[in-house]
C-alpha cells in the first residue's frame, strides 16, 4: 500500500479476509460495488475451525454461486454411517464436502472479482461516523468507505475500541478436538465417514465425526467438558488408547487405527455482542454470535449474515445518503437473521443437555432419539423410498 491509497474511497471496507469477510466481499464485489477487503495474513493460516459443509449449507453456497468453487477444493462424501453404542443407527445420505479451514479461504479467496481491492495489513483504527468511515491499515495509510463490515472472528480489538461488548452467555460451553486417522492393516476404512455419538452421559461425548478431508481422514471430537478435567490431558497424552477407551464400539464400527499427527484443540465460548447499532459499522459472523462446533451451526449463521446483509440490506443502505445506526439497526432487526441467531443458541444448549444431562426428562429424550432413528432406518431399508415419500406427504400443505 502507498500514500496514494490514502485518496481513494470505497463503497465498503471489510476487516477480515477469513470465511465471512472473503464471502462478503466477493459477493458484494460481483454486485459491483467498489470493496476493499482488509487481512493481517497474505497465506491464511491453518486454523481448527469448520472442516465440513453439509445440509443446509451446501444450497447455500449455490444460492451464492460458490459451491463449485467448494467443490473443487474440498472431498466430497455422499453417506454418513451414525454409530451408538457400537450399533448401527442410520445412514445420512445427503452431500457433504471435508476441507481444512484454510484450504476453504483460499478457495473463496480465489473467488474474488478483480474489483475487489485486498490489502494485507494490521487494522490500527477506525473512526465511525453517520457519512464515511476511515480505517488505519497500520503505517501503510487509510482508506475511506461508507460503510465497514467487521468479519473479524471472535477478535475483541476493534469490537472494543468502538465500545462494542461481548455478553459472554455460556463461558466454555464445549470443547472440540480435531486430528488425523490412518488404519492400521488396511489401504482405506471401509467406512469413509461415520458418526459415533457417546455412549454415556458421564463421558461427555455428544459425537465423533469421521470424514474425508485435506487428503487424509479427519476425525472432530465434539465433547462438554471442562478444558482442566484429566480426561482432556490423558487424550491429548494417549489419543488412540484413550478414544478407544471412551468409544469401545468405534474399533468394531471403523477398525483398527492409528493417529497420526497432534490433537488440535478448540474450547469455545457462546458470546454475542451488543450494543451493535453504530454508525457506520456492521458486524458478522462470530464477531456478532458465536457458535457451538457441535451443532454445526456456524457456517450457516454466517452465510445467513451474508446474505442478508449483502443482497437485501447493504442495497438498500447505499441507495440514500448517510451510514446512520438507524440503518444499521435493521439489519440486526431483519426477521430472518434473528430467527437463524435464536436457532443457533436453542440448539447449542440442545446439544449440550442431550448429551450430559442425567434428568430423567433427557435421558427419555435420549432414548427416544436413539430408538426412533433405529426404527425409521430399518422401515427405509425394508422400503426404499418409503420413509422419504411419508416426509415428502408431511410436508405439502393442506
Amino acid at each position: 500500500m502507498t500514500a496514494g491509497l490514502q485518496a481513494e474511497d470505497y463503497d465498503i471496507a471489510i476487516v477480515g479476509a477469513g470465511l465471512s469477510g472473503t464471502i462478503a466481499a466477493t459477493v458484494l464485489g460481483r454486485a459491483g460495488y467498489r470493496v476493499v477487503l482488509i487481512d493481517r495474513h497474505e497465506a491464511f493460516p491453518p486454523e481448527f475451525r469448520v472442516e465440513k459443509i453439509g445440509g443446509d449449507q451446501v444450497e447455500k453456497f449455490r444460492r451464492l454461486g460458490l459451491l463449485d468453487a467448494v467443490a473443487e477444493a474440498a472431498m466430497r462424501f455422499d453417506e454418513i454411517v451414525n454409530i451408538r453404542r457400537g450399533r448401527l443407527l442410520d445412514r445420512t445420505r445427503a452431500t457433504h464436502y471435508g476441507i481444512l479451514y484454510d484450504e476453504l479461504v483460499r478457495a473463496m479467496r480465489a473467488e474474488l472479482p478483480s474489483s475487489v481491492r485486498l490489502v494485507f495489513g494490521q487494522v490500527g483504527d477506525l473512526a465511525t461516523g453517520p457519512e464515511r468511515q476511515q480505517v488505519t491499515i497500520g503505517k501503510q495509510g487509510v482508506v475511506s468507505a461508507r460503510l465497514v463490515v467487521l468479519a473479524t472472528g471472535m477478535g475483541d480489538v476493534l469490537r472494543s475500541r468502538l465500545g462494542i461488548e461481548r455478553e459472554v452467555i455460556h463461558a466454555r460451553q464445549s470443547l472440540t478436538f480435531g486430528f488425523n486417522l490412518q488404519p492400521v492393516g488396511a489401504p482405506a476404512f471401509a467406512r469413509p465417514a461415520l458418526t459415533h455419538y457417546g455412549e454415556r452421559p458421564a463421558d461427555g461425548i455428544d459425537y465423533l465425526n469421521i470424514f474425508p478431508a485435506g487428503g487424509t481422514t479427519r476425525a472432530n471430537l465434539f465433547t462438554f467438558r471442562e478444558h482442566t478435567d484429566p480426561w482432556v490431558k490423558a487424550f491429548r497424552q494417549a489419543p488412540r488408547r484413550v478414544l478407544a477407551e471412551t468409544l469401545p464400539g468405534l474399533l468394531d464400527a471403523l477398525g483398527d487405527f492409528e493417529i497420526t499427527d497432534r490433537v488440535q484443540m478448540w474450547l469455545q465460548d457462546l458470546a454475542v455482542a451488543r450494543g451493535v447499532e453504530r454508525d457506520g459499522v456492521v458486524l458478522i459472523g462470530d464477531a456478532f454470535q458465536t457458535s457451538c462446533p457441535a451443532a454445526g451451526t456456524g457456517v450457516s449463521r454466517l452465510l445467513t449474515d451474508i446474505e442478508r446483509l449483502c443482497l437485501v440490506h447493504i442495497p438498500q443502505w447505499l441507495a440514500s445518503p448517510g451510514m446512520s445506526a438507524e440503518k444499521i439497526a435493521r439489519f440486526y432487526a431483519d426477521p430472518q437473521k434473528r430467527a437463524m441467531d435464536d436457532h443457533v443458541l436453542a440448539l447449542a444448549r440442545y446439544r449440550r443437555n442431550l448429551t450430559i444431562d442425567t434428568s430423567p426428562a433427557w435421558r427419555l429424550q435420549r432414548q427416544v432419539l436413539y430408538t426412533r432413528r433405529r426404527l425409521i432406518d430399518r422401515l427405509d431399508r425394508v422400503s426404499p423410498g418409503l420413509v422419504a415419500r411419508l416426509r415428502s406427504l408431511k410436508a405439502r400443505p393442506a
